[in-house]
């Protein structure tokens, strides 16, 4: 065990691999944000920790399991001339939760507060944890292949998986806290989700979208919008100032 300890292939690959962990996680971290904000804010850091924790077993677990995960892509039976495994079922039922999911906080964000007061009802912390982990499990799948890919090593997948989890939890405090502050910014992460929704269901019917070109997008969009609230900061600090006296 020291040799590979002391094997600098093995350290390149342990960074590499939580890079992409970390970039494979963001989806994770917009929906717990969105989620979690559901709850008083004296709950949400423990629902955050609590979800990443489960999501956290849940991969380590996967991993002892890579045979039966693998076993999971299979053919089951063909429908309209593809064919549909486990790992397809699971993935067309993540995206289609994803998508309703996100077009019903978006139907939440654009109503009046008092139609909003009137249909919201409360989250329960048991639901919020329940929908993260389940979300994760989904999300997993990407994360689990590409530690295999990555990574000839137990140990090192496992360690790869549980930093960028501690990296996931320690960002979803702040962005948590910056989406709820800023409307946009969360209407923006919704429909970031709706795009993964749809590259879920794609990938489930054997139509792949490289996620490559959705971070683009998302990035492209985050930095209109991050223009978008410098200039309005520098318009309520030009108003609070009031008329030049020049």
């Amino acid at each position: 065990m020291i040799e590979w300890i002391g094997d600098p292939q093995i350290w390149a690959s342990l960074l590499t691999l939580v890079a992409l962990e970390i970039v494979l996680g963001i989806d994770n971290v917009i929906f717990i944000s969105i989620v979690a904000d559901k709850l008083p804010e004296s709950e949400r850091r423990r629902a955050r920790a609590l979800g990443l924790g489960g999501a956290l077993v849940i991969r380590i677990a996967l991993l002892g399991l890579i045979a039966w995960i693998i076993g999971l892509t299979a053919p089951l039976f063909e429908l309209l001339g593809q064919a549909i495994s486990w790992r397809d079922i699971i993935l067309l039922a993540g995206g289609l939760f994803l998508l309703v999911k996100a077009t019903h906080e978006i139907h939440q964000a654009v109503e009046t507060p008092t139609e909003r007061a009137a249909v919201r009802a409360p989250a329960t912390f048991a639901l919020v944890i329940a929908q993260i982990m389940l979300l994760d499990l989904v999300f997993s799948f990407d994360s689990i292949m590409t530690a295999v890919g990555m990574a000839q090593h137990l140990p090192v997948m496992v360690a790869a998986v549980v930093i960028a989890m501690i990296v996931m939890f320690v960002a979803s405090g702040p962005v948590s806290a910056f989406v709820s502050r800023h409307p946009t910014v969360k209407m923006l992460a919704l429909s970031f989700l709706i795009l993964i929704g749809i590259a879920l269901v794609a990938d489930g019917l054997h139509f792949h979208i490289p996620k490559g070109y959705l971070y683009f997008a998302v990035a492209f969009s985050a930095l209109v919008e991050g223009l978008n609230l410098a200039a309005a900061r520098r318009r309520k600090a030009r108003t609070a100032a009031g008329p030049d006296p020049g």
